[in-house]
């Protein structure tokens, strides 16, 4: 469980690395990186504490879902090889791994309503997003 759990970590780490991109306006070139890196975290504060996250709900509803479809692979498996309990149980393990991987990698990308608050945040202090990348 312990390396389930070491994975989760960095693939969830791995997703704050996205944010948003700016077009090179007059306002982004007057004030430098460093002074829009310190906005683009203001605007991050700002958004977590507005916009409510279902990241846990997210990783639930994969994991059961997997879970359930690694239940029924493996228990036409399991049925064809003669052995239906053990195929259902393997099946839903995998599945349900398969899943909490999935449903970790969806939680950990900043949702629309996130992206659009924090984009909305740097347009009022004068930058101009154009996206947001990885």
């Amino acid at each position: 469980m312990k390396k389930y759990g070491s994975i989760l970590i960095i693939i969830l780490l791995a997703g704050c690395a996205s944010g948003p991109v700016f077009y090179p306006n007059a306002y982004l070139k007057q004030v430098g990186q460093e002074q829009a890196q310190r906005d683009i975290d203001d605007c991050r504060r700002q958004a977590d504490a507005y916009v409510k996250s279902d990241a846990a709900k997210t990783i639930a509803k994969d994991t059961a879902i997997g879970g359930a479809g690694g239940a029924v692979v493996g228990g036409a498996m399991g049925a064809v090889t003669g052995s239906f309990g053990k195929g259902v149980g393997v099946g839903a393990a995998g599945g349900a791994a398969a899943g909490l991987v999935s449903g970790a990698i969806k939680a950990s990308q900043p949702s629309p309503v996130y992206k659009t608050f924090v984009n909305r945040c740097l347009t009022n202090k004068g930058y101009d997003p154009i996206g947001w990348q990885d």
